[in-house]
């Protein structure tokens, strides 16, 4: 999946998106389970918006993504925060070579762009291999609740002076899959014209007892499963699912 142009206005439409809560509960993590944590693999990085957090708060961090539009733009932002941190691209469900890390996460329901089962399966085990024994692994997923409700056939917008759009959701071909059409309008900087750009995402989701399935699979023992990135237990109208695991 890559982002193309998208990758450009990416972090103006993602400026309310919770970032801070990400490393928060990750840091809270590595203190109650008493890791040595000094390696982070961030996978699905982006435009750097996590890794550069991890980086400011004394991790040595390393950025993965498939798409090198938002690895170029996620390199001009670590320069610009004054922080080193090597951008790899690699897709997730292939990582290799980029050596043994104390903790990966995949943040921001990346995974969720995986197509099927094997995809999966295939980046847990990458992941693991990436992992020092008793390695944190940390990511989230929308919920099949969200799938269902928040996003099959809705319509989003947002009109602003610079950025606007319209954000079509319609149910994919597969089970607890979404389509996200997206028509951007982007206003010129020296006049008030403005260039129509279109993009197609798609996601999946899987059950939650699948994901402990392939987990442990793959060789990870799960910790615990949290709700919308607070310490609560799963519910009914949970939106994203975070788990935490640790390599055996």
């Amino acid at each position: 999946m890559s982002y193309h142009r998208f990758a450009n206005i990416y972090d103006e439409l993602m400026k309310d998106v919770p970032y801070d809560l990400w490393v928060e509960r990750f840091m809270e993590q590595t203190q109650k389970l008493q890791n040595v944590c000094e390696n982070v693999l961030d996978i699905g990085c982006g435009t750097g918006e996590l890794a550069i957090r991890f980086a400011q708060n004394g991790f040595n961090v390393t950025g993965v993504d498939l798409s090198e539009e938002m690895l170029m733009v996620a390199s001009e932002k670590a320069t610009h925060n004054g922080v080193s941190i090597p951008f790899y691209q690699q897709d997730m469900k292939e990582l290799e070579g980029l050596g043994e890390f104390d903790a990966a996460v995949i943040f921001c329901d990346s995974l969720n762009y995986l197509r099927n089962e094997a995809d999966v399966k295939s980046t847990f085990s990458r992941v693991c291999e990436h992992l020092k024994s008793d390695g944190l692994f940390m990511f989230d997923v929308h919920s099949i609740y969200k799938m269902e409700h928040l996003f099959h056939n809705q319509t989003y917008a947002i009109v602003d002076d610079d950025v606007s759009y319209i954000w079509n959701c319609f149910e994919g071909e597969h089970p607890y899959s979404v389509e996200h059409e997206l028509t951007f309008f982007i206003r010129h900087e020296d006049h008030d014209l403005y260039q129509r750009f279109d993009e197609l995402h798609t996601q999946r989701t899987f059950e939650v007892e699948s994901y402990k399935e392939w987990l442990n699979e793959a060789g990870f023992d799960l910790v615990d499963v949290l709700s919308d990135l607070e310490n609560l237990p799963l519910n009914e109208s949970t939106e994203r699912v975070l788990f935490i695991a640790k390599k055996r």
